[in-house]
């Protein structure tokens, strides 16, 4: 199976709670204006590269940054990169902007039984 950039549209109905697959990610990390910044995700099991990375600003819905690890999502700026594959990734944001201040999370996808799960 493979997670296209157009994936992220059916989180809502293919996220499940699953006590078997957890991401651990670290609390606030802070830049000044022009700095650069890595924000870690660990996932329980090796996800491989099927990782990706949202952003969310005052309760707006989440927007996709990077699929694929390392693959950016249609128009977002290139200052956003993701790397990793297995269960160590990171997303850095270089060259940070004051409208990067948001809330940003991370969702891996496991194959479980011939059926993608996506961690919530």
């Amino acid at each position: 199976m493979h997670w296209t950039e157009s994936d992220h549209f059916h989180r809502e109905s293919l996220c499940i709670s699953s006590t078997m697959l957890q991401l651990t990610q670290p609390g606030a990390v802070s830049s000044a204006v022009g700095g650069s910044v890595n924000i870690k995700c660990r996932t329980s099991q090796d996800s491989y590269h099927l990782l990706a990375w949202y952003q969310q600003r005052d309760g707006s819905p989440l927007k996709l940054l990077i699929y694929h690890a390392s693959t950016r999502a249609s128009g977002i700026p290139a200052r956003f990169t993701g790397s990793g594959s297995n269960s160590d990734f990171t997303l850095t944001i270089s060259g940070v902007q004051a409208e990067d201040t948001a809330v940003y999370y991370c969702q891996s996808r496991h194959d479980v039984n011939s059926q993608a799960v996506f961690t919530q």
